[in-house]
Order: structure tokens, then sequence, then C-alpha cells
């Protein structure tokens, strides 16, 4: 009772009481370096695991015989037209060429009866060049890249009954990549390049052994990526040193034994998609893609066959797959697909139903965002999610946009005008300057629309599914405390391809290790972009607030880019403003002339712009062939412009002007929605003042009075021009002093010179089309000038012109011009110059020091302006030593400011009181001959009283769409005289554009629904930042007026009393109304 012991047994120890013999501790390096060799190649691949990757290989006749027929002229012919000619006998060992060559083979394959059995069977090609797969009845089955890489195509299983089967294999006589000499791709392209048949063989794999392989691959990663001081890095490291030790060459027993222990740091399911129904919450959702860039180091016509190689690859992984979703955007390649490959365009369609292909992006192309201009970016949202819509019945809701050099401050208001809540891309990641601090955000527009922005934090849009992607994932995630997840975006890209069964391998594996051991992030397959978006989206719904970024999203790198191929941004800009002026007169004609709308021709013209639009061609970043492409797109742009607006002359009872002489019945065609009043030349020296706000302008005679309106004197070496408003003195070909006569003020300040040419060397640190870099400002050299002369003394018009030479090859005419000014009009130096360029990695630029200061410039961009730091106080600030503009840059102080006109130019820079239009460069790579030959170049200077303004604004436009002189015959209509759509009141407001409606019944080309009547689509935009009031004033026959979006929903319906429609637009709003007659 109470204080007894009882006695408890002892366990026994076990604990050996000698020691058997010495262990030491492991050098982790050697172990880990140890994991590497034993699934890589070199010396010990004979002796490793990939001596046991294959079960048997079949290779030459009788089980794989080979014949060719190579098509001539660097031509791709169709499967039909290839097959039709003879094939000759060939041989793995032979080389084909020349670069971007076509061949086509005839693949004669018997399965030995040893193979038959095996569980995998697969032909393995290899000419390290791209090829697609196509059965013998013409059905594209899958593309075929090279080098190593997806080189094999599963062979069907009604193959192996000993039975000889033929199969064609498409060979294009390029890398995925091009045809660059050397290992460096961005080089001009080698028209010789010869590609050996390297390999044609019928392999048996050893299925356990690809398993084992990749379970390594993993393994070896954790090894070498995990934290030292982890527990789960040291068992990374035994494991894979046991799964090595258990290996024993030629024993298939020892590769399953491997794969079991591998199972103690991987799990049991990572051979299944079953590895992602664990429901443990990931926080890296895996979505492949293949970006494919539409044109770049290859032709769009090797485009159109990346595509079908790339996604008919895709659709072949979601049958092995069922997690595989992927994501393509780009409108005009599904079109392609439709059009060149019906079979694969069936089977994507198919992939697009079950939800596993996901179109995404909205936009025609992946396209430039600097450069376009405000209603081509609607037009690219426009046709492009009409496309989608046609094609699959669903709109996009992501705008994708991941390789972009830059996103403009308008984008997210368009994206909501488009449809679209979210956007991603990951291209400021490559900023070289300043790394931009977030990951998931709100992009705030200059109207204050937003959208959410993702950019993948793993910093790419083709990652290879590897341990340290996924990793990267959540280390260098910068938006963690307000939401952990991310969009993982992997497969090849760039030159196409998308994922490969081994990424798809790797990250089953990943998330294996995830769930059984930790510390790696959790990744999930199988989810789309959608619903990646809408998680965020409910969290902001439930009062997540996500940080904010206002305004564009600048990339601090590739600002060559606004500048590099001149005669295509010029282009560009050309066939902006001719769709503009095609587009408002065939409406007005159709509507009140019975004129049919030429939709289809409008469609195509727009198709075309939007093309050249793509984020490598517009830019200037793409081999020659692109551009020798692009002229060629281009002119038939304008062909068929020119056609119509010839046949809309016929409607207006005028036609072009046919003679120099001056003529009683010439009128001046506008296609401004203001009123205009413009001294124009009218032949022989004569000169006109056209005036009014209708399509035709009346010319009234230029009064030439006793004194001269414009004059212009030489005193020695100096000349002076003058009218009413300005003196311009020109001196050593620069302007010396600009004397604003009306307000008293010098503009240029003492002892500048404006309108001086400067020249910098041009040596970027690699990517040189693409980028200037900022040490190019060093070498700022001024080219000294020519003589200077007297080259026109019109009694409306006076000017001189300077010779400058830039070296021996190299030449500038720079002609300065005044014309007479007119009363309440703003009067303006207009200059031109025509250069012979043929310089090497030189940038040439015009300076213009003026006598304002700010700290800040503006810059007009698609549907606004924006405004940037003329110092460089901080890191950001310096970073912009070059931008984007449009129509005008502007210098402004409080009650007066100067403002820089162009006509084709995209970069600038305001540094100070100086201010600097970018106009030519040479670079070498990936175009030889980019911008080489002759240029000529219009821009002016126009000071102002008072801040930035609609002078400016409206002064712009008119300098892009000079007044254009007709015949009349005496038929015209007064009502030509007219304008039947006025927009009256604050004249900050812009209309844009006129068009019809796109689904109108007389207009539709029956892609979606037909809408009964005919319609007037009217853009207007807000171009100063002020809320502004107006009347849209038409003496059409209007029934009902919506506000719509920019794909012409009818949204709000908006009052219209006696043809009048009071309009309120917020600051830099861009506002759709659908006028219904």
């Amino acid at each position: 009772m109470g204080g007894e012991t009882i006695a408890t047994p002892k366990a026994k120890s076990t604990y050996p009481k000698l020691s058997a013999h010495p262990i030491g501790q492991w050098i982790p390096n050697i172990y880990k370096d140890r994991i590497a060799a034993f699934y890589g190649g070199g010396q010990y691949e004979t002796k490793n695991l990939r001596a046991m990757m294959k079960e048997g290989v079949a290779s030459g006749s009788p089980h794989v015989k080979l014949s060719v027929w190579g098509a001539p002229n660097l031509s791709r012919p169709t499967f039909k037209e290839a097959t039709s000619h003879n094939f000759k006998e060939t041989s793995v060992g032979q080389s084909f060429g020349p670069s971007w060559s076509t061949h086509w083979f005839r693949v004669q394959l018997t399965v030995p009866k040893e193979l038959a059995d095996k569980e995998l069977l697969e032909l393995h090609w290899d000419a390290n060049n791209e090829g697609m797969v196509w059965t013998k009845d013409g059905n594209p089955l899958q593309g075929l890249t090279g080098g190593g890489e997806r080189i094999e195509w599963i062979l069907p299983k009604s193959f192996r009954d000993g039975k000889e089967h033929i199969i064609y294999i498409e060979m294009a006589c390029n890398g995925m990549f091009g045809n660059a000499p050397g290992g460096d791709s961005i080089q001009p392209p080698d028209p010789n390049k010869y590609f050996q048949l390297a390999k044609a063989d019928i392999v048996a794999v050893n299925v356990v052994a690809r398993h084992l392989y990749i379970d390594m691959w993993i393994i070896g990663d954790a090894a070498r990526e995990f934290p030292t001081d982890s527990w789960e890095q040291h068992k990374a490291l035994k494991v894979a040193n046991q799964v090595i030790d258990a290996f024993e060459l030629g024993n298939q027993d020892s590769i399953i034994k491997g794969r079991k222990i591998a199972e103690e740091y991987l799990g049991k399911d990572v051979s299944s998609y079953k590895v992602y129904k664990t429901g443990s919450k990931p926080l890296v959702y895996g979505i492949g893609q293949c970006h494919i860039d539409t044109c770049w180091l290859w032709p769009f016509a090797e485009t159109k066959r990346k595509v079908a190689r790339s996604w008919s690859n895709q659709c072949d992984l979601m049958d092995r797959y069922p997690e595989h979703r992927f994501a393509v955007s780009q409108a005009q390649q599904y079109k392609w697909l439709k059009e060149c490959y019906p079979y694969v365009f069936d089977r994507v369609k198919e992939k697009v139903k079950k939800g596993t292909f996901q179109p995404v992006g909205g936009s025609w192309v992946e396209h430039d965002t600097n450069l376009p201009s405000g209603e081509s970016l609607v037009r690219q949202f426009l046709y492009g999610q009409r496309l989608f819509e046609s094609y699959f019945g669903e709109r996009c809701r992501t705008f994708w946009l991941p390789d972009t050099f830059g996103y403009s401050s308008q984008l997210p208001q368009l994206c909501r005008l488009a449809g679209m809540t979210r956007f991603f891309t990951q291209k400021l990641s490559w900023n070289n300057i300043n790394k931009f601090p977030h990951t998931t955000f709100n992009w705030v527009a200059l109207d204050g629309s937003q959208v959410i922005c993702h950019m993948a934090p793993a910093e790419t849009y083709t990652a290879e599914a590897n341990f340290g992607d996924v990793k990267r994932s959540v280390t260098q995630h910068k938006s963690m405390d307000q939401d952990e997840t991310s969009l993982l975006v992997f497969g090849k890209g760039d030159g196409g391809g998308g994922p490969t069964w081994e990424h798809m391998e790797k990250l089953r594996r990943c998330r294996g290790m995830s769930d059984t051991v930790g510390l790696l992030p959790r990744v999930h397959m199988g989810d789309s972009v959608e619903d990646f978006f809408d998680r965020l989206e409910k969290r902001v719904d439930d009062g997540l607030d996500l940080v904010t970024w206002y305004g564009e999203l600048y990339f601090e790198l590739h600002r060559g880019t606004y500048t590099t191929q001149a005669n295509n941004k010029y282009n560009n800009r050309r066939a902006e403003i001719l769709l503009r002026d095609v587009e408002l007169l065939a409406t007005m004609s159709s509507i009140k002339s019975g004129y049919k709308y030429p939709k289809k021709d409008i469609d195509d013209m727009w198709e075309n712009v939007l093309l050249c639009q793509f984020h490598d061609c517009l830019p200037g970043s793409s081999i020659e062939m692109c551009y020798d492409d692009s002229d060629k797109i281009y002119a038939e742009v304008f062909e068929t412009g020119e056609k119509i607006l010839k046949d809309l002359y016929k409607t207006l009872a005028v036609q072009n002007i046919t003679s120099s002489s001056v003529r009683e019945n010439i009128l001046a065609l506008n296609t401004m929605p203001w009123y205009r009043r413009e001294v124009i030349s009218i032949g022989s020296k004569q000169a006109g003042i056209a005036f009014g706000e209708g399509r035709l302008l009346t010319i009234k005679p230029f009064k030439i009075s006793a004194t001269s309106d414009v004059t212009v004197k030489q005193t020695g070496k100096i000349f002076v021009l003058q009218n009413d408003q300005l003196s311009v003195e020109v001196s050593g070909g620069a302007i010396t002093s600009l004397y604003d006569r009306v307000e008293e003020r010098e503009i240029i300040p003492k002892g500048g010179k404006a309108n001086q040419l400067v020249i910098f060397d041009d040596k970027p640190l690699y990517w040189q089309a693409w980028d200037v870099e900022v040490f190019h400002l060093d070498s700022r050299k001024e080219l000294p000038p020519g003589t200077t002369k007297i080259v026109q003394t019109d009694p409306h018009k006076v000017s001189v012109m300077t010779e400058t030479k830039i070296s021996d090859k190299s030449w500038a005419k720079t002609t300065i011009t005044l014309a007479a000014a007119l009363k309440g009009q703003q009067s303006y130096v207009e200059v031109h110059s025509e250069v012979e360029w043929r310089e090497d990695m030189n940038f040439l630029k015009v300076e213009f020091p003026v006598d304002i200061r700010n700290t800040e410039a503006s810059y007009e961009t698609q549907y606004g302006i924006i405004r940037r730091p003329t110092h460089y106080n901080t890191t950001w600030d310096m970073a912009k030593f070059e931008v984007c503009c449009h129509k005008f840059a502007d210098l402004s102080e409080n009650g007066y400011g100067v403002s820089i006109l162009n006509d084709s130019k995209y970069g600038f820079a305001t540094v100070g009181n100086l201010m600097r239009l970018s106009l030519l460069r040479a670079p070498k790579a990936p175009d030889a001959h980019a911008d080489m030959g002759r240029h000529n170049i219009k821009w002016a200077i126009l000071p102002h009283k008072d801040t930035l303004g609609s002078t400016t604004v409206r002064t712009a436009y008119n300098f892009n769409n000079p007044i254009k002189l007709v015949e009349s015959s005496s038929s015209v209509s007064t009502r030509t005289f007219e304008n039947p759509i006025k927009l009256s009141g604050d004249s900050s407001l812009i209309l844009d554009a006129v068009k019809r409606g796109e689904d109108d019944e007389d207009v539709s080309r029956g892609e979606l629904a037909v809408r009964k009547g005919q319609s007037v689509i009217l853009r207007i935009y807000e171009s100063l930042g002020g809320r502004s009031k107006g009347t849209i004033e038409t003496t059409l026959d209007v029934k009902k007026v919506w506000k719509t979006n920019i794909l012409e929903d009818d949204e709000d319906v908006v009052e219209i009393n006696d043809g009048k429609i009071a309009i309120i637009l917020q600051p830099f709003e861009v506002a759709t109304f659908r006028l219904q007659l």
C-alpha cells in the first residue's frame, strides 16, 4: 500500500559495442556532380542510364527506306503538289539545302518483328532543321524541331503488323531560329546553309528508363538548388546517390528498383496526371505556351508552317497528358491555320471545345503597342475578338502580350472596351537599368480604367519547366504580401514548338516532390489562364487591394525600335491615314450616294496593316526578308486604297489632278473633322487658300499684296525668312533665331542652334536593331554644314536649302520653309530633309534648343498625352533618355511653348531645354542593310502661345493629312461642301474615325449575326486630359444613338434631338457611338 517499487523491464540496446569500420562524411559537391554524370552525355553515356534508354533500333533498308523531292526556287508547295513529283532515293548522311528551301521525303517504314511487341516505338528523325510529319493521305500530324529536340514521332499501333507503311516528312531548311551563321542567332541569315540528315531510325524506347531519367533530372536539381542547410537538400542528394548505387548496366530490374527509390522523394503518382489530384493548395499554375513570332528571323511564309507544326504537336500532347492546358494568342495565326491546314485547324477546334487548347489575347497579332495609332490598337482588338468569336463562339478575356517592347498608357482602357479585364506579360523583366517592382497589380490607363496585370515571376514566357522555374515563381515574386500565386508559362518559343513531353513529365515530378517532401512551391496543371485570373478577381471582389501602376509600362531596353527600319514606319503611318480617309469617304458615300461599302477590301487592308504591326516587324527588329515582304504588303494596301479612292471620287464628281497647269475647277479634298484654312500651292508658283469643313473645300486665289506676305533675305551667310508671325534666322545651316513677332519673344536661347543635325556612335551591348544605350549620348557630334542657298521665293512660300556631308557615302539636303501666315492661325517652320544614308552603326538626329523651362515634356501617344521628365534626378528618370512619341512632342511653360511635329518618326528625347528628334539608325543585325538608301523626312517647329493645347493637336493632324487637290466637274453637289457629321464644343475633342457598323446588313460579310439597317460608327476621344463637352451634329436620318464599346456592342442609349447629340467625355476617354439610321 504505497511506497513499494515496481520493477519495469528495460529495452536491451542493439547499438554495437565496437566500430565495424570507418565511415566518412559525404563531400557534397562530389556527390552532386556524380548525379549529372549518371544521366548526362559525354564519356560515360555508354555506361550510364543513357545506355539503357533504347530497347532496340532499326535503321536503313528494309526498315527505313528514304526518297526525296526538292522543291524548286525556295517554294513551299502543298502536299498534293509535292507528292505528285518523282522522288529520288536518298539516305542518312546526305545534306539538303540551301537555306529556306523545302525538301519532301517519302519514308517507307517496316517495323522488324523483334520490335513489334515493345511498349513504345518512335521514329527518330534529326536533320537539325524543322519538319512536319504527314500521313500518306495528306494529313499533317506533328512538327519536328531537330538538333536533338523534338525529333521523335510515335508510331501508330497499326504500323506493328510487319507490313510497309508510308509517311511523308516535309523538311524546311531552317532551324527554329532561322539560318544565322555560327552561334549568334540575330546575325543576318546565311543564304547557303545545308543540313545533314543525321538520323532516321525506328526506336523501341525503354519507357521505365525514360521515366527514371526525368526522376533523376528533378531530384538532381533539388540536390543542387535547395539550400544546403535544409534537410530536403540532403535527402535529395541521398536519394539520387542511392539510385545510382542501385543501377546495373543491362539490368532492367535495377532501373525498376531505382524508380522505387525515387518514389521516396517524388511520391508514387509522378508518371500520371493523378499527381495533381491530391487536393493540396498550389501556388504556381503551369500554362503551356508556344510563342511564335509572326515574323522575325524567318519570313511570314515560314510562320504559317511553324504554326501548323507547333499546334499539331500540342494536340498530340493533349491526348497523352490530360492535364495539359495550352494558351495561344494571335488571331492571324488561327486564320492562316484554317486556310492552309484545315486538318490541323479541325483538331485545334476540337481541343478548344474541350477546354484544353485556349485562345487568349483578343488581338490580331501580338503587336507592338508603342508605334501603332490609337485606331490601329482598336482594330487589333476588333479584328482579333471578332475572329475568335466567329471561330470558337467566345471572345478572349485576357490580353496576352509577353514579348512586346513596352506597353502604351491607354492599353488598360482599350482592353476594358474590348471586353478584357486582365493582362499578362513579362517583358519588363528585361529592363537593364531599374527592376520593375510588381508582379501582380492594377494597371491604370490615362482615363483611370484598370486591368489586373500579372507578370510571370519566372521572368520568361518560354520556361523549360525546370525545378528552378517553379522555384523562381515564388522567390522572384514581388507581390507576395498581396497574392502569392503566379503563372508559370512554359514551352519552346519565339520560333514555335511549345511544350514537350519532357516539360510535362518534369512538372509532374515537381508537384510530386512538393506533396512528398515540401519546400518546392506546389505547381498545378489543369487550370486555364482564365481560371487563374478568375481567382484573382474573386479575391479583389472579396476586398483585396492590389497595388497600382499609373500610365505607361516603359521598357528600359529596345529603345532603338522607335527608329529602326524608317521606311517601314513611314508606310505604317501612311497606311493608317489612308485607311481613315477611305473609311470616312466610303461611309458617307454608301449612305448618301448608293455606293457599295467595300467591306472586304477594307478588311483586307486592315488585316495587312495589323499584320505588319507585329512586335518584330513594325519596330524594325526582323531580318531583311521580312521587310521585302512588308514592302509588298504595304504596296498592296496602297494599291487597294487608291483604287477605292478613285471609285469614291466618282461619287463626289471629282478626279485626281492630271496636269500641273492652273485650272479653274480645282477643289481641295479634306478628311479632317474641323474647319481648315490653309495656303496651298496650285502649280506654276501660284497659290490659293483652301477653306471650309466639308469633304471638299473651296479654293480662293491667294492675293499678292504690295508688300509680300512672306520674304527671304540673304545678308552674307545669314538668311532671314519672315512672315507676319515669325522671323527665322538661318546661319551655318541651323536656325540661330526664331522670333515670335506677335508675342515678341525669342524662342532659341542665345548661342543655340536649332534644326542642327547631329550624329552618334551607335553600338549597343548586343541587340543591334533593338537597342540604343545611354552611353551613345557621350559620342555626340555636330554635322558641319555645307552651302546654304535660297531655293524658293514664291509670294506664298520661301525656302532655303543646306547641303550637309555626313560621310563619304552619306549626305543630307535640308530645306527650311516658311509659308505666308493666315490671321488667327498659328504659323510654323516646316523642314524637309532628303537623306542619302549609307552609314555603319551611326544614329542621326536633329536638335532644337528652346528657351523654355519645364521639368516635364509632353508627348502624343495613342488617344492622349504622356508627360515624361526632362531631367535625370533618378535612374527611373534617366532611363527615359529615348522615348516614343507619335505626331508631336511639346515643351511648354506657363504661357508659351514649342511643339515639334513629324510625319513618320517616333523616337524623341527632351533633356533640359534641348528637344531632339531621332531620324535614322544603321544597325547591321539582324538586317545587314537596315535603313540603307534614300529617305525623305518632314518635321516642323510650331511655337505657340499658352501651354500645350488643341492648336498643336490639330496642327499635327493637318501636318500628317495635307489637303489634296482634285479637279471637279460641273455636276459637283453643294452637299459635298458640307459635312453631314460635325463635332462641336470643346476643341480637345477629336473625331478620329468614321466607319460603317461591322454587322450592318448591307455591309456584313457573315462572320457574326447580321444587324438590321444601316449604322455609322464614330470614335471620339478627349486629347488633352480634361473633362470635355461637345455636340455631335448630323444631317443624317438618325433613329437612335448608342454609346458602344470598341467591339460595337450597344451599351447606353444616348439622346438625340433635332440631329444633335450632346456628349461629355472624361479626361483621355475614348468613346464610340453608333448612329442607327
